[in-house]
């Protein structure tokens, strides 16, 4: 690296840090949803169990109901986008993160590894 920091021109900067694999906990019984979000954890290395015990829980809030957030783990729950109601009962019974359904197909990996 010259002195001003910056890589020699035609050098790839070096990899950015990736997160620990961590054993992720899928409560998710939507199996077309479910299988989407376990193939893209496991795609960036992620053990994924369904309905077990894991470093982090993700949480499907679409059912219309808000189950307890698993003790001991850090908990991402995702809800349909129009439903205000089942964002607020996560968020005031313990949800350490909850966001929309979209945000989770689009994001879900890097939210995950935010909670480790």
């Amino acid at each position: 690296m010259g002195a001003s920091g910056v890589g020699a021109p035609g050098v790839p900067p070096p990899p950015r840090a990736v997160a620990a694999v961590a054993r992720v906990a899928l409560f998710c019984p939507d199996l077309l949803f479910g299988s989407k979000v376990e193939g893209a954890l496991r795609a960036a290395g992620h053990e994924v169990v369904r309905d077990g015990h894991g470093d982090v829980a993700v949480v499907d809030l679409t059912q219309g109901e808000v189950p307890p957030p698993p003790a001991g783990m850090p908990t991402l729950g995702f809800y349909s986008h129009v439903d205000q109601e089942i964002r607020q009962a996560a968020e005031a019974a313990g949800y350490d993160l909850v966001v929309p359904r979209s945000r989770m197909n689009r994001e879900g990996v890097r939210l995950v590894e935010g909670l480790l």
